[in-house]
């Protein structure tokens, strides 16, 4: 008991130290991944991609129209879409709603 006591007693003492210390929004090192994580960004939520968003709702689009294909899956694309290309957005809701709850 008095082992698990002191066991407990030195883990609170050595983990209030790390509660105080600053949390940095890059981490030594991690510039190369930013860098790699930047390019996939500005490649999937380029210009090539918006066009082949745009050509994609369009084609469900006259297939919803014709009767081709059913407007739940049609409504799927188009809402994936706004998700994809709002994720920064929405991220960046949450990442505020976390701060101001913490």
């Amino acid at each position: 008991m008095k082992k698990t006591l002191s066991g407990l007693l030195a883990w609170l003492a050595l983990s209030f130290p790390a509660l105080g210390q600053p949390v940095s929004s890059d981490p030594a090192g991690s510039s190369p991944l930013l860098a790699a994580l930047q390019w996939i960004q500005g490649t999937l939520l380029g210009n090539l991609a918006t066009t082949a968003a745009v050509i994609a709702v369009a084609i469900v689009g006259f297939m919803m129209l014709t009767g081709r294909i059913e407007w739940r899956r049609g409504l799927t694309v188009v809402i994936g879409c706004f998700i994809i290309f709002g994720a920064t957005a929405i991220v960046a809701g949450i990442k505020t709603l976390a701060e101001r709850l913490h």
